[in-house]
């Protein structure tokens, strides 16, 4: 039998924003993961938003979703939710395109969330794009175009868009997120994930990497959320 952690109501309690991939919504991970009981467990708010194919950017068309999730989001959250308040007590996660967002909204507002986790993540974005052509599950042409104003005029790499360009501003700035990523050594983004590691590993980044037998899919992003929940929770 599982043992409930009490929640701490006068401090505020712990705070997810957790993340949909490509083709997803708020309701994903409620279809197909057992994150109720998990984030019960660990005594911990869990909240999940649609944000379409946006790549959690303000797109050009359409609604601002990189606004929603950084400034209206945790606002209504932290209003209507017992809570807390604090950098420290608030973390992004996410899968694909998911785990993309979190390490883009953690490394862009790194004063809201202290932690950001990929899972299977489409992190560097700017390689994927470029080799989008041979890639079918990012043939997006309108999700690149709208969400990342990938029109051919400029280049994703050393951008706004690119993880790794937002990583040196945050260190240069002198406040970074603490970073997890996992991938399946069955993924079609193994490879891409192992190039983020190297990178980040070089840039001396704050970074758990983990990896084990697993695809592209929900048994290994249900898998790996938990040991995510853990690492988000240890003081």
């Amino acid at each position: 039998m599982n043992t409930v952690k009490k929640y701490d109501y006068e401090s505020g309690l712990p705070v997810l924003y957790l993340l949909h991939g490509a083709f997803g919504d708020a309701f994903s991970w409620l279809r197909y993961s057992n994150i109720d009981r998990y984030a019960q467990d660990r005594g911990i708010v869990v909240v999940m938003a649609s944000a379409e194919n946006s790549f959690y950017q303000d797109l050009r068309y359409g609604r601002k979703y990189y606004t929603f999730f950084t400034e209206e989001l945790p606002k209504f959250i932290q209003n209507v939710f017992p809570v807390s308040k604090k950098r420290e007590k608030t973390y992004v996660a996410g899968f694909s395109m998911g785990g993309y967002g979190a390490w883009y909204l953690g490394l862009r507002r790194p004063d809201i969330y202290s932690k950001a986790a990929s899972m299977s993540g489409a992190i560097d974005i700017a390689a994927l794009e470029k080799n989008r052509a041979s890639q079918d599950p990012f043939m997006w042409e309108n999700s690149f175009h709208d969400a990342l104003n990938s029109d051919g005029s400029f280049t994703l790499s050393g951008s706004r868009y690119d993880p790794f360009t937002l990583y040196d501003e945050a260190v240069k700035n002198g406040q970074v997120p603490k970073l997890y990523m996992a991938c399946g050594k069955s993924d079609f983004l193994y490879e891409s994930n192992l190039h983020v590691k190297k990178v980040m590993e070089e840039k001396g980044a704050d970074l758990v990497y983990k990896e084990g037998e697993g695809a592209h899919d929900w048994n290994f992003w249900d898998r790996y959320i938990q040991d995510i929940l853990d690492w988000l929770i240890k003081e």
